[in-house]
């Protein structure tokens, strides 16, 4: 089926390809199975495909010695409860900032999740929802949209935690734009034509696991 967006090859490197229309399923599916993802702002949404690309090859996360402790005091669960945790992200952002993740956004992305696209990997301690990431899966392509920290640490436990569950499956983590966080934890830049020819063939392929909860580790 035809994308209604701008061919992202031809697009700015660092600048939105298109503005306006609807967070929709519909529109979401087709904008991330073509590598493009919204950013809103004060009530727009913008559509962007960076180049390069940050994506993590989820064999080559980097466990820093320094994280070990914060993986085994905290509790990752993924898909317990996807709303209360976009909820969570926005409340949390709000709290320092205006954030893009607007009423409009977490509507959509509840949406997603309930038909099975969205997916969020929340961390706990002591029961306490301490932060954690989500995003979404199209064949063995993970899209990072969000990551939070309220405890030390979470988010980066989050996105280890995630990898080790996904590197048995051969998926590639879409993580956006480069940042000195994501550095840290081992992505790297690609070209965004790579990208696009590797998202082609691999949100095409079987994600090779029937929910995604069930990839939750135990740490009992």
């Amino acid at each position: 089926m035809k994308s209604i967006f701008p061919n992202p090859i031809t697009a700015p490197k660092d600048e939105p390809l298109a503005y306006g229309g609807d967070l929709s399923s519909e529109v979401l599916i087709d904008a991330y199975t073509h590598g493009i993802f919204p950013w809103p702002y004060d009530g727009v949404i913008f559509w962007h495909s960076p180049d390069p690309r940050a994506i993590f090859y989820p064999q080559n996360i980097k466990i820093q010695k320094s994280l070990r402790p914060f993986l085994r005091d905290y509790r990752v669960k993924f898909d317990y409860n996807f709303a209360n945790f976009i909820n969570f992200c926005k409340i949390q952002r709000e709290i320092k900032e205006p954030t893009w993740i607007d009423q409009n956004v977490v509507d959509s992305y509840i949406k997603m999740h309930e038909l099975g696209y969205a997916h969020s990997v929340e961390v706990y301690h002591q029961d306490r929802l301490i932060g954690g990431l989500y995003g979404l899966i199209f064949g063995k392509i993970f899209c990072g949209e969000s990551m939070i920290s309220v405890g030390k640490n979470a988010s980066k436990v989050a996105l280890i935690t995630l990898a080790k569950a996904l590197s048995k499956y051969d998926f590639i983590i879409d993580a956006q734009v480069m940042n000195s966080h994501l550095e840290f934890l081992g992505a790297q830049n690609i070209a965004r034509d790579e990208f696009l020819s590797l998202l082609k063939i691999k949100s095409n392929q079987p994600s090779g696991f029937a929910k995604f909860k069930d990839l939750e580790p135990n740490l009992e």
